[in-house]
């Protein structure tokens, strides 16, 4: 995080707009400080997007591993020959 990304919440009051322009310009996010402490991170929301679809797979991932571990598995085909049969059979 760069320095001049760190802002203190009067800035922002001040220029909200430009604040807003600086953030969709350049797609780094912007820390604003209340008291000296960081409050709050401002980012532009196609970034926001991506990072809540990253979480999103990271937490199928997860999912999957720990079923892994935990035994509820099947090889892979296994699972294409039973889903084969199933499409077969008119099953679902």
């Amino acid at each position: 995080m760069r320095m001049d990304q760190i802002k203190p919440i009067s800035y922002l009051k001040k220029n909200t707009s430009a604040v807003i322009n600086e953030i969709r310009e350049n797609r780094q996010p912007m820390v604003i400080t209340q008291n000296g402490e960081a409050s709050a991170v401002i980012l532009d929301a196609d970034s926001y997007q991506q990072q809540q679809e990253l979480l999103a797979l990271l937490k199928i991932l997860a999912t999957g591993q720990q079923q892994i571990e935990q035994g509820d598995s099947e090889p892979a085909e296994a699972f294409f020959n039973r889903l084969k049969q199933q499409i077969e059979s008119g099953e679902r």
